[in-house]
C-alpha cells in the first residue's frame, strides 16, 4: 500500500525504523530517490508502531505536507533547509 502511495505522489515523507532490515532500507531509499521524496531513518520499530497505534510497523508514509514539514524540521534540529 505504501508503495502505491509513493507511486501516486501522495506520500510527502518516508520514515524508516533504524532496526528494519537492510533490504527494506535499501528498497525505500531507492524509492525515495526515484520519486524525490524525503526519507528519515530514525527510531525503532516499536517506537514507530506505538506512534501510530499499530504493531510491527517499520515504515511510515506521511501524506500530509504540513506534518511532513514539521517532522523534517524537528529531525533537522530547526528549520528545513532548501
Amino acid at each position: 500500500m505504501l508503495k502505491n502511495g509513493i507511486k501516486k505522489n501522495k506520500v510527502k515523507l518516508i520514515i524508516v525504523a533504524e532496526d528494519s532490515s537492510d533490504r527494506t532500507k535499501d528498497k525505500f531509499n531507492k524509492l525515495s530517490e526515484s520519486y524525490n521524496i524525503p526519507i528519515i531513518i530514525n527510531g525503532d520499530i516499536e517506537v514507530l508502531s506505538k506512534a501510530i497505534g499499530k504493531s510491527n510497523k517499520a515504515i511510515l508514509g506521511i501524506e500530509d505536507i504540513n506534518l511532513s514539514n514539521e517532522i523534517q524540521k524537528i529531525n533537522n534540529g530547526g528549520e528545513i533547509i532548501g
